[in-house]
């Protein structure tokens, strides 16, 4: 079973200043608010694939499936969306 703990790890040390709330209570399906200034200027699907890419193996097999909302900083304040360690 896949912890959302390691998942925001993965994610945070792959993306440069990205910050994640993962959440997940039965080990496979997880869900994941990230916000990183990687993002801006492209479109959702190369948002989701850079995270994906932080998963590498993981997606498809030990996680099952990841719910994804992806946004730069700016984003994140516009909609009031907070992620912990995001001012």
């Amino acid at each position: 079973m896949m912890d959302p703990a390691r998942i925001k790890d993965l994610i945070e040390n792959g993306l440069v200043e990205a910050r994640a709330d993962v959440r997940g209570a039965d080990g496979v399906h997880f869900e994941a608010d990230v916000i990183c200034g990687a993002f801006a200027g492209k479109l959702p699907l190369a948002r989701h694939r850079m995270v994906y890419a932080t998963l590498g193996e993981l997606m498809g097999g030990e996680i099952h499936a990841l719910s994804l909302k992806t946004l730069t900083p700016e984003e994140a304040r516009e909609r009031g969306v907070a992620v912990a360690g995001q001012p």
